[in-house]
């Protein structure tokens, strides 16, 4: 799949019958108003193309809330106005975020003359006690539902999942993230839970009943699922929220695992993973020497991910390991995400 350039456009909370425990759109969107005008979308539109350089492809995304869900004459009156762009080839293809129970034989049938292309369905987990404790109104079953009829109609299938669900734990996630990947979706995201202000998740922690997770023990459930993705040929797109000052507003955001760059440090821990285990080999040939210096290669954009956050990973080689010296070298014969270790000379 290319990498077009996405469009956003929000629609928060409209479309949905009821609130999921965790969520608090209008926050999230920091929008009030559901349904956007056709002069703010073509504005939308306008700013967004200035950031396409070189990319062949745009495409618009109805993100933020449940798309089928809403009404049939608001589906097609948000569709419409994005005819005109699909039609002389500014904009290639439309992508939105739905449920999983809104896909319907019906509903694809509205949406087929428009060129929606792909479609990202809010599964957040295949664990039905899960999904209930999160009041998603949705099961297990009517995600496999749905994907079944989107591949059928030869549309793409986008799959968002959640880590700190009420009532979840580590081998529920983990086997949960099996049965999605073995659904083969397209691409997946990943989202950390957070405390928002105003969600009745936000109730049960101020009583004491929910406890968000730990940044580092959120990064290393997410490092797991993106290990199960990665294997199953399922690009994960985005791991973590995207940055905002709301983001940054404690007023708004009370809890959870936030961190600006999560996916960055999911990723890191990755690379120290794998670096870890190519040093137990190399260290195991070189047994009978004293190894003082080593140097890590890597391709130069794979470079900070090498070193970790706030060089974290180096840090960390040199707790493990004090008696020899690490330094990084950049190569850019490497392949991308890969680690080579030699020995270096003091």
């Amino acid at each position: 799949m290319d990498n077009p350039l996405v469009i956003p456009v929000f629609i928060p909370h409209s479309g949905c019958p009821h609130q999921c425990a965790f969520c608090n759109q209008s926050i999230i969107t920091s929008q009030a108003n559901p349904l956007p005008s056709s002069r703010e979308i073509d504005e939308i539109i306008g700013q967004y193309l200035g950031y396409k350089a070189d990319r062949s492809r745009v495409e618009l995304a109805f993100f933020g809330g449940n798309f089928l869900g809403l009404p049939d004459r608001d589906i097609v009156c948000l569709l419409e106005k994005i005819r005109p762009y699909i039609e002389n080839q500014t904009i290639h293809g439309i992508r939105c975020s739905t449920r999983p129970d809104t896909i319907t034989e019906q509903k694809l049938d509205l949406i087929a003359p428009y060129g929606v292309s792909l479609v990202e369905l809010g599964v957040q987990s295949m664990t039905d006690v899960v999904l209930k404790r999160a009041n998603r109104g949705h099961n297990s079953f009517q995600t496999r539902v749905a994907v079944s009829l989107l591949k059928a109609r030869q549309i793409q299938v986008g799959v968002q999942v959640m880590t700190g669900l009420p009532g979840d734990t580590k081998d529920q996630l983990l086997h949960s993230t099996r049965q999605v990947a073995s659904l083969e979706p397209d691409i997946a995201r990943i989202y950390p839970l957070m405390v928002l202000k105003g969600s009745l998740l936000a109730q049960w922690y101020k009583e004491g009943s929910y406890i968000p997770l730990g940044l580092d023990q959120s990064v290393h459930l997410v490092k797991e699922m993106f290990k199960i993705f990665e294997q199953a040929n399922v690009r994960v797109v985005r791991m973590g929220l995207q940055a905002s000052e709301m983001m940054e507003d404690k007023t708004l955001v009370l809890a959870g695992p936030w961190h600006p760059a999560f996916g960055h440090l999911v990723l890191s821990v990755l690379v120290y993973d794998q670096v870890c285990e190519k040093l137990a080999i190399f260290l195991k040939l070189f047994r009978e020497d004293r190894v003082q210096h080593l140097l890590l290669g890597v391709h130069p954009r794979f470079e900070s991910r090498l070193r970790g956050d706030k060089n974290s990973n180096l840090e960390k080689l040199g707790n493990a390991y004090p008696e020899i010296i690490f330094s990084v070298q950049t190569n850019d014969r490497l392949m991308h995400g890969e680690v080579d270790i030699k020995k270096g000379v003091l």
